[in-house]
């Protein structure tokens, strides 16, 4: 066996940690233009409601990151803070009981995302585009206080405090857009101080509506909580397809019931193995599977970890054992959440090896593969995986947008797309 621990300082280059420009030296923070914008709370989780609120500011924000790298080969950052009122209520525990809700909103705004970057002609993820990273916010300035210091669902002085170093806050122009804005530059202040505060600017747009009820709907036949994860993918050249797959697999995780409870929780991500992608289309253009590991990890960290810079150190074990999903990647990003990641070479990768996972993401269209790995626990007498699913993103709902306008959406979520613009791109066809 073998075996390597690691402790990195926050500014190795060969790890990507996604604390963006604190960890970098100074050029690296010009060159990779940062930005959060807060949304008000959104209507309601269907995507024509969703494009009525939030279509011509996210239209304007879009726009002038894309303007800033003015054609260059870098990437801007974008977090996007989504408020959901209550999420961190003890009515929304365990997550099983919300994650239908939580998912769907997710996927039908960044179905939204990549309609309006294709309409704008606006890359998603690669060199001259936008990173978006979403997550949600627990604020309603009528109710209390909920606390959470672990995305992909936090607070919002948590958000306000986490030290990330943000060019631009953008906000709507709405009533509940200035309220929010409000709040988080006091939270903001208190931590930073004027000198420090990142420029604030507003966009059109939004509308001044309360969330309707299908917003956060519960089921209540789910009652168990899930602290071992398991979700299985390629991860190559990471879109927001994947984003939504991940972040939804975050979300399965529960928080412990009691902040003194001593837990382990696991989050393990099948990484598809660099021998079986031979066949792939354009495969010169793949990324390795430590490419793709980073990745993976480097958008799970900007949507999970939100601790102060001072306080993140990465911790990083490398394991190569000779039997099945023996090499793996396992990084602990808080004291008591680890991400693990595994080299897979079959379809059910460790959720046959590991009888602690208890629940399996998996996407609307891969759904068989959660049945074949029951059926296959079940002929180890092990216990069933609760099967969490998510939506596929497909352009079906934007019919009423142009055809090219449909076809570049499908090319922003396909990787086998990407590849073959990468492809055109080294062929100076682009």
């Amino acid at each position: 066996m073998l075996y390597l621990q690691i402790r990195i300082p926050t500014d190795d280059p060969d790890i990507q940690t996604n604390r963006p420009a604190d960890e970098q030296n100074m050029d690296d923070h010009i060159s990779q233009p940062y930005a959060l914008l807060l949304l008000p709370h959104p209507p309601s989780s269907s995507f024509p409601r969703l494009k009525e609120a939030y279509g011509p500011g996210l239209s304007a924000v879009f726009s002038k990151l894309s303007a800033t790298l003015d054609g260059a080969n870098r990437i801007a950052l974008l977090d996007i803070a989504l408020p959901v009122p209550g999420v961190l209520s003890p009515r929304c525990q365990p997550r099983a009981k919300i994650f239908n809700s939580l998912q769907r909103l997710l996927a039908s705004f960044y179905k939204l995302v990549g309609v309006i970057c294709a309409a704008a002609n606006i890359e998603l993820d690669g060199p001259g585009g936008v990173d978006t990273r979403v997550f949600f916010v627990d604020y309603d300035p009528t109710g209390g206080l909920s606390s959470s210091k672990q995305g992909p669902v936090i607070d919002l002085r948590t958000l306000a405090t986490c030290g990330r170093p943000w060019e631009d806050v953008y906000t709507f122009e709405t009533k509940t857009g200035k309220e929010l804005a409000a709040a988080f530059s006091t939270y903001l202040r208190s931590q930073a101080g004027d000198s420090q505060l990142p420029k604030f600017s507003a966009v059109p747009g939004g509308e001044e509506s309360i969330p309707s009820d299908d917003l956060l709907t519960t089921n209540d036949s789910q009652l168990f909580r899930h602290y071992s994860v398991a979700v299985g993918g390629t991860w190559d050249h990471l879109h927001v397809g994947h984003k939504l797959l991940l972040t939804a697999t975050a979300l399965a995780i529960d928080p412990l019931a009691d902040s003194n409870q001593s837990k382990e929780r696991l989050m393990t991500i099948g990484v598809t193995g660099d021998e079986l992608l031979v066949n792939k289309k354009y495969a010169e253009f793949l990324e390795s599977w430590d490419e793709r590991w980073q990745s993976a990890r480097s958008f799970l960290d900007a949507i999970i970890d939100f601790s102060p810079p001072e306080t993140h150190v990465a911790n990083i074990q490398r394991i190569s054992n000779p039997e099945p999903n023996g090499k793996y990647v396992l990084v602990k990003v808080t004291p008591d959440l680890s991400l693990k990641f595994v080299q897979i070479s079959d379809p059910f990768g460790p959720t046959i090896t590991d009888p602690s996972i208890s629940a399996l993401v998996v996407s609307q269209e891969t759904r068989s593969g959660g049945k074949a790995v029951n059926d296959k626990r079940a002929e180890r007498g092990w216990p069933s995986l609760d099967v969490f699913e998510v939506d596929v993103l497909h352009s079906g709902e934007v019919a009423e947008t142009a055809e090219s306008t449909a076809a570049s959406f499908e090319s922003k979520i396909s990787s086998t797309d990407i590849r073959r613009r990468r492809m055109d791109m080294a062929k100076g066809n682009l």
